[in-house]
């Protein structure tokens, strides 16, 4: 089944290849968790200026500015990265580096492409990055951004519990269009699978779904409640609404703060999934409309420290990728009957 399946692939440590477990370990980390703090990142920056002699390994603030399609108010991440950004910010445009080639939006890019994405931006393999978004939404895209990092091997990188905070604490910020970077020369990583679930896998897991002998496993869907039941519509148009079967509905959300839109404290998060009957000794999948706001449960598990890191996984294309290739008909896109 596909589950055993999935058991068979290596373990997954932490937020950080084993490839480059010894030159993190022979370099000055300037952070020890996968989340930090304003001041945390303003310390790091003060202490690490942007130089062009140097060689040494850099922290690199990266803008994950990002909203949705149908955003109310027509924002785009390139906008509100040129309004307010920390200095010396880079900006992933998560609607460019993605696969080109697929019909579905932010699939992952190819190995070539990142590592072409990343030589544009200036960064090298051994630079430190940290990853953060609007002040407007809070946490929202820069854990996909953040999780696409890790997927292709990127050693150190991290989350800011975030840019609203930032701004709101007086640190310094700049607008504008930003100056132009040395492109660098970033190698061509390797694509780590282990992080990654496939419609072909997610499809045999709903397939198997409910039989006897099925290996359990947990789907957690950051999409709201009303997207989950198939109640309220999609925000691409005629793509239905619903929900994986044995898919649970964990709107990202419930793992914020309400006002600032930070991360929970990490007992907090664990309550939370908790409360939602998640069982710890599962595989968990996460999973949303498009595969950004699935990586903010992915980084919210692990902040938590909730079930076993080597069996945490992201369904890259999501929603949007299953509500295309399934059909209703089938028992595969499931609806909460009124």
């Amino acid at each position: 089944m596909a589950f055993s399946a999935m058991r068979s692939f290596a373990p997954v440590r932490s937020f950080r290849t084993m490839s480059t477990l010894g030159q993190i370990q022979s370099r000055s980390v300037s952070f020890s968790s996968y989340l930090v703090t304003p001041k945390q990142l303003n310390e790091a920056l003060k202490k690490n200026p942007p130089t062009k002699i140097s060689t040494s390994p850099r922290v690199i603030p990266i803008c994950a500015a990002w909203f949705m399609p149908n955003d109310p108010e027509g924002r785009k991440g390139i906008d509100s990265f040129r309004n307010s950004r920390i200095p010396q910010a880079r900006f992933f445009d998560l609607d460019a580096i993605k696969d080109p080639d697929s019909p579905y939006p932010h699939m992952l890019p190819t190995c070539e492409t990142f590592a072409e994405a990343m030589s544009d931006l200036g960064i090298r393999r051994d630079d430190e990055v940290v990853v953060y978004d609007t002040a407007e939404l809070g946490i929202f895209s820069a854990p996909r951004v953040g999780w696409t990092l890790r997927v292709f091997g990127h050693p150190n990188v991290h989350i800011l519990n975030n840019y609203r905070l930032w701004v709101k604490e007086g640190l310094p910020t700049e607008s504008g269009e930003p100056a132009p970077v040395e492109k660098s020369k970033y190698s061509v990583p390797t694509y780590d699978s282990r992080l990654v679930i496939t419609f072909r896998e997610m499809k045999e897991l709903a397939l198997d779904y409910g039989k006897e002998g099925a290996e359990p496993v947990e789907i957690l869907d950051a999409r709201s409640y009303g997207r989950w039941a198939g109640t309220d519509p999609e925000p691409r148009a005629g793509l239905s609404s619903g929900h994986l079967p044995g898919s649970k509905s964990m709107p990202f959300q419930q793992l914020l703060d309400p006002e600032t839109k930070t991360y929970l404290s990490g007992d907090e998060l664990r309550k939370v999934f908790e409360e939602n009957k998640v069982d710890p000794s599962q595989t968990i999948i996460s999973s949303c409309g498009t595969g950004v706001t699935a990586s903010i449960i992915e980084t919210a598990l692990g902040e938590a420290e909730f079930g076993d890191p080597h069996l945490r996984r992201v369904y890259d294309g999501s929603w949007t990728e299953w509500a295309q290739r399934v059909k209703e008909s089938d028992g595969l896109i499931k609806k909460v009957k009124s």
